[in-house]
């Protein structure tokens, strides 16, 4: 987040925040080959190299062509680089990582030099935008890569067996050893983990009108909820590793008639991002789709909770009657609140973070894993686009459902309670997870 701020003093923050992110943007690519770069490692993903010459792309139409009147420098990355130019599948064909690199410093180099002349009272919004931009990109980039290290340490663990039978083997040998540990699960982490806060009948303000708040984040409005229970901490590898070993992938009791279909067509018997290592029974369960959050919310006899209900506990602060912008208060992320920006560049315990509790007294609803809601992804009452529709209003389609929270590789200026993600159902190839309500 940037706070407001004088004009002048607003852009030298925006050049800081600019210059940051990309720096931060960069040091994915380190060490990156080629074919990394250009490899497209889902269907639902463009390779990690088309999202660089995206951001550039999308810096120079808005800000130097729109609004400054400058021509397109490169024309002919127009068609390659624009989010509704080509198939993600032709994406694959990209310029060498040094030409994409020079496109991108060139474009940097002359928004920075236009933002010393721009008139702020009418772009800033989209400046705050475009940091915000950079940033989900950025987060994409860090989890494609993440998939491409699955995929990579998949085959290497299967090399030389049928890909039914590796899987198979660590099915048995999971269960083998979770019922030799079972012992060691009842602990007081395990029950603390199950711990749910009761969340009182009231109304709270909902969304969010700062400059940094994104469309489909307007306008904030009240909102009025029942009284429920919402589980303290994310659903934990530990927790989930019960509802497997108990066939929660092999009973359609606990899936929606829409999961056990996507079930019976993925094939899947655990989370994507899985670690069966005890050391890891007290982070949150990542890699998930909804249809598996909400097929495990059932095993355990709860549900997933709507978007209102997640945004009131983990921003409203009833002793003062106003949310907050963050689950612990209005200061900006830090370390000391929750595990964000790649600091770990992985998961952490989900206790990890007293102090980033939120009023209500909920762990980790901002960083580590996004978490899965009950709620398609729709406009507010008097939602307006903006920059462009294609942003937000396209996906109100109700065939995508919400998620909240960021992850360990959000930026902390995409980092709110009131921001909202949002995929298909099915998708699990992202940073998410989930927690509970009743």
């Amino acid at each position: 987040m940037i706070l407001e701020l004088s004009k002048s003093s607003f852009k030298q923050a925006i050049s800081r925040a600019f210059i940051q992110c990309r720096t931060k943007t960069l040091a994915l690519f380190e060490g990156i080959d080629e074919a990394t770069f250009c490899r497209q490692a889902h269907p639902d993903f463009s390779p990690v190299g088309w999202h660089l010459g995206h951001i550039a792309y999308t810096e120079s139409l808005w800000l130097l062509e729109h609004n400054a009147g400058l021509p397109c420098m490169f024309p002919q990355y127009r068609k390659l680089f624009a989010a509704n130019g080509l198939p993600k599948c032709d994406r694959v064909k990209l310029p060498k990582p040094k030409e994409i690199r020079y496109y991108l410093d060139t474009v940097r180099e002359k928004v920075l030099n236009y933002l010393e002349v721009a008139d702020l009272e009418t772009q800033e919004p989209l400046w705050r935008f475009l940091i915000q931009h950079e940033s989900q990109h950025s987060e994409i980039i860090t989890f494609v890569l993440e998939l491409v290290k699955s995929q990579e340490s998949r085959v290497k663990s299967c090399t030389d067996v049928p890909w039914h039978v590796c899987t198979e083997s660590k099915v048995k040998s999971q269960k083998s050893r979770v019922k030799s540990q079972e012992s060691n699960l009842v602990t007081l982490d395990s029950a603390k983990q199950v711990e749910m806060i009761q969340i009182p009948a009231d109304e709270f303000e909902m969304g969010n009108n700062s400059a940094d708040a994104l469309d489909n984040e307007r306008p904030a409005h009240c909102v009025y909820l029942d009284a429920y229970h919402i589980d303290r901490y994310p659903v934990t590898c530990g927790q989930y590793r019960t509802f497997m070993t108990a066939g929660g992938y092999e009973n359609s009791q606990w899936w929606s008639a829409a999961g056990w279909e996507w079930l019976q067509t993925e094939k899947v018997t655990q989370p994507l991002y899985w670690r069966d290592e005890p050391a890891w029974d007290n982070h949150p369960v990542c890699g998930v789709s909804w249809y598996e959050a909400e097929a495990y919310a059932r095993f355990v006899g709860k549900r997933l909770p709507t978007e209102a209900e997640w945004e009131k506990a983990a921003s409203w602060d009833a002793k003062v009657n106003r949310c907050r912008i963050y689950p612990w208060g209005d200061e900006e992320p830090t370390p000391k609140y929750c595990n964000y920006d790649t600091n770990m560049g992985k998961t952490a315990a989900v206790d990890t973070y007293p102090a980033g509790q939120s009023a209500y007294g909920l762990y980790d609803t901002l960083g580590n894993v996004w978490e899965w809601t009950a709620t398609w992804f729709d406009s507010y009452e008097g939602f307006q686009y903006y920059p462009y529709i294609g942003y937000s209003q396209v996906y109100f389609d109700h065939q995508h459902r919400v998620l909240k929270g960021g992850s360990w590789a959000t930026r902390p200026w995409a980092l709110r309670c009131s921001f909202r993600n949002w995929y298909h159902p099915g998708v699990r190839q992202i940073l998410a997870g989930f927690r509970c309500v009743r």
